[in-house]
């Protein structure tokens, strides 16, 4: 015989516990206030009167998941909250969610994907996928790239601090063969402000790979800082460089989504960004 109680975990364990929805709605908005907050700001970012928001903060308060400042009223997530996110952070595999990712648009655009981060040297080309076509583009692994000359290294030179590529792009400028345009800082200085106008980095001629070209989306973690980028790389014209076309619109959704599993709040791409 089944009881009433019975029938009631059951229940909560298909459709989930009500309470607790509310209760991370709650938490969500204060994580998005990016601040502390008084209460009449935390009930109108989560849609809530102000005396429902308390009576969930009271618990929240007692779960270690909010404090509440004495002196201002305000409210901030927790000591428990803060623990539980720097747990995740130390769990976290950055690398294994990004070469997941680089497979996942592989199936999705069949072109060579590739993953990089930022080493002691610059951008990395750490791990590539192969699509499945019978001319393909191999990728070098593990030998840094330069920031004017590959679609990676134009994408951490567009969302980096400028103090940590300026050195690198003074001594670029002196030694690499460019186009005419990127000769200057002013030059370079504009290609940037358009990539992230764009939010992405193509590049075919002065790519440094003779017959190759590619375009790559930066990847942000959960300070909002540029942590890895995505990178798709194809045989000279026969790939769609248009930032407003679909490969560059798959790959932006990949990145944006990878960010999004790191932690970054950043808003996502627009359907048809500005160049």
């Amino acid at each position: 015989m089944i009881t009433g109680q019975q029938m009631s975990d059951a229940g909560d364990g298909k459709h989930g516990v009500q309470s607790l929805e509310i209760g991370m709605t709650i938490l969500r908005a204060m994580v998005k206030g990016h601040r502390s907050m008084m209460l009449k700001d935390i009930a109108a970012a989560a849609g809530m009167t102000a005396p429902k928001v308390h009576r969930y903060l009271v618990s929240l308060v007692r779960a270690g998941l909010v404090e509440q400042d004495p002196l201002t009223s305000r409210y901030d997530l927790g000591p428990f909250a803060l623990r539980m996110g720097l747990v995740a952070i130390d769990r976290m595999d950055r690398l294994r969610f990004g070469l997941a990712a680089i497979a996942e648009l592989r199936d999705r655009v069949n072109e060579t994907t590739a993953l990089a981060i930022w080493g002691d040297m610059g951008p990395v080309i750490v791990r590539w996928e192969r699509p499945r076509r019978p001319v393909t583009v191999n990728v070098m692994t593990g030998v840094p790239l330069r920031l004017l000359n590959s679609a990676a290294g134009r994408a951490f030179a567009a969302w980096l601090p400028k103090a940590r590529t300026s050195a690198m792009i003074a001594q670029e400028l002196k030694t690499l063969k460019l186009p005419e345009r990127l000769r200057t800082r002013a030059g370079v200085d504009a290609l940037l402000a358009s990539i992230r106008a764009a939010g992405i980095a193509a590049i075919s001629d002065g790519y440094f790979a003779a017959g190759v070209e590619a375009m790559a989306a930066p990847v942000f973690n959960f300070k909002d800082e540029v942590t890895m980028a995505l990178v798709v790389v194809g045989v000279k014209d026969t790939i769609d460089l248009s930032p407003h076309g679909a490969l560059a619109a798959d790959l932006r959704a990949a990145a944006h989504t990878l960010s999004e599993r790191l932690g970054s709040s950043l808003p996502g791409p627009d359907p048809a960004p500005a160049v």
